[in-house]
């Protein structure tokens, strides 16, 4: 039985702009991939949660969407999931790419809104100066400085979500900053993400990147059918949603050749993180207008109406 006295338990949300590392740091901290990693922006679209177990403390990753300018009604309500899973942290760690020649409006625009929620108190903030291994030492500092004179961080850390430098200090930190609580989740788990979900996000992890320019902005993946095989194998059918039928012909390329590739690359993918056998079956399909379709917002976990 778990000794509740002697256990703690909270979530930490990362906050910050497109590309800042968030995905990385938390797939780094949970020790696999949970969340997809693509170097391309606004790639992840839902809250996604990963598990760490430090000592007694079991800490929860929340990986956010990246906070920008929202222009379409996908982009607004992933803006929306972001500001949400920070609502509902115990600790906010906000994410900044320190290889940048200086800091993004992104980031600035996030300071400017975590001030006007916190009114004359500050909110308890930690920085995160992530990318450090990709940045000149004097920088380092300086920008530490410089985002200091926008807000009164509780901490400051200096990491690479890449190499893995930095990341033991403030994955204790963290641990010694969640509240006494009995583990809300299994502490063998690593995500609360469903396999079939999973499935479905690795195969669009490979499309972006794969695929160029705006297309896979403009296209969803969902698992539509799960089959367990006598064997211990899984039979997985994937099918891929796009908003334009021109489309179906770029990502099936000659004759099928471009989504046999990114299919294979997904199912040893799918392979390695679920330990078993996969036969994985893509299929193409055409949805007008599936990005303001409130069932594809409610798979997501996002706001419709946001």
């Amino acid at each position: 039985m778990q000794d509740t006295n002697s256990t703690s338990a909270g979530f930490a949300a990362l906050i910050g702009a497109p590309n800042a590392g968030k995905s990385t740091l938390m797939n780094l901290m949970v020790g696999a991939k949970v969340s997809i990693v693509t170097p391309k922006v606004q790639t992840t679209r839902s809250r996604v949660r990963g598990i760490v177990m430090e000592d007694t403390s079991q800490i929860i990753f929340v990986d956010t969407p990246g906070i920008f300018s929202p222009k379409r009604r996908l982009d607004r309500a992933m803006v929306d999931a972001a500001w949400r899973g920070a609502d509902d942290s115990d600790v906010l760690l906000l994410l900044h790419d320190v290889a940048r020649s200086q800091i993004d409006e992104d980031t600035k625009a996030i300071i400017a809104t975590l001030k006007a929620q916190a009114g004359d108190k500050p909110l308890p903030v930690s920085l995160v100066l992530n990318k450090i291994d990709l940045a000149p030492q004097d920088r380092l500092l300086s920008r530490a400085a410089d985002l200091s004179e926008l807000y009164d961080f509780e901490r400051i850390f200096m990491v690479s979500a890449q190499s893995g430098s930095g990341v033991s200090d403030l994955r204790s930190w963290l641990a010694s900053k969640m509240p006494a609580s009995p583990y809300l989740f299994d502490p063998e788990d690593l995500s609360d993400l469903p396999q079939r979900l999973l499935a479905a996000e690795i195969l669009r992890e490979k499309l972006f990147l794969n695929l160029h320019q705006e297309l896979p902005y403009q296209l969803t993946v969902e698992t539509e059918k799960w089959f367990e095989r006598e064997d211990g194998s899984a039979e997985i059918h994937l099918t891929i949603y796009v908003a334009r039928e021109g489309h179906r012909g770029i990502i099936l390329g000659k004759g099928g050749q471009t989504m046999r590739r990114i299919g294979q690359s997904a199912r040893l993918e799918l392979e390695d993180a679920l330990d078993r056998r996969i036969h994985l079956f893509s299929h193409v399909k055409y949805r007008k207008d599936w990005m303001n379709d409130r069932g594809r917002f409610d798979a997501w976990d996002l706001d419709f109406d946001a």
